[in-house]
């Protein structure tokens, strides 16, 4: 019997694996949210802020930022450039926004999904721009912000180079599409000027509140002009 349960956990656990394999960039993840957003009435003044752990905490733990400025959060925690691009049609274009907020790159950088290409990163961005631009959304694009170290991938090197370098390439992006840029960047940086201000964040990474709060207030004017 328990050599039964064993192996029949061990086929849940293999199937489980092979569902996610197939949704790798978890476009299942807000199918739901979206089809209850798409049923209410859209005000022409939706604004999607695109992007990874960065974005999925800012939502969790600020909830009410996004509740009273009617922003809608679509962060999956450590995807790639690639990943969001799978899913920008349904959780941007299909909403019908008025603004998205793309802040993308990080992942990337830290080898999430294999080794690091700046081209192929910018290449991602670049096509969600295309798509924005096609379906008449207006575009905010975010600069990565800083870091000098990944805690679950130490053995990445030069990452605040890399990560200057993207930043450098997603701004003339943001010029030739005629998007605008938003610099996270240089609020949140330390005095050294490659690494997460401690004051803004607790791992080197992800923004705390106070962090937060910063992105908050560098944000909002952006959006104001664009609503």
């Amino acid at each position: 019997m328990t050599r039964t349960i064993a192996l029949l956990l061990c086929l849940v656990t293999i199937a489980a694996t092979a569902r996610d394999m197939r949704d790798f960039a978890q476009i299942g993840r807000f199918e739901q949210a979206n089809m209850e957003l798409n049923m209410q009435r859209n005000d022409g003044k939706r604004v999607v802020l695109m992007g990874n752990s960065i974005t999925e905490h800012w939502v969790e733990m600020r909830p009410d930022f996004f509740a009273q400025n009617r922003l809608i959060g679509r962060g999956i925690s450590g995807q790639t450039s690639q990943e969001m691009l799978v899913r920008f049609r349904p959780d941007v274009i299909n909403l019908k926004p008025k603004v998205v907020v793309i802040c993308a790159g990080t992942n990337d950088i830290a080898e999430n999904a294999g080794p690091y290409r700046e081209e192929n990163t910018v290449g991602n961005i670049e096509t969600m721009l295309i798509m924005a631009k096609q379906a008449k959304v207006k575009v905010v694009l975010a600069s990565v912000p800083p870091c000098d170290h990944y805690v679950w991938r130490p053995e990445i090197d030069n990452v605040p180079e890399k990560i200057a370098s993207l930043n450098r390439r997603l701004q003339a992006l943001a010029k030739k599409y005629k998007a605008t840029w938003l610099d996270y960047f240089t609020p949140l940086v330390a005095d050294d000027g490659r690494a997460l201000n401690p004051a803004y964040g607790d791992d080197g990474v992800h923004p705390n509140m106070a962090g937060y709060a910063i992105m908050e207030q560098t944000l909002l004017p952006v959006l104001k002009k664009l609503r």
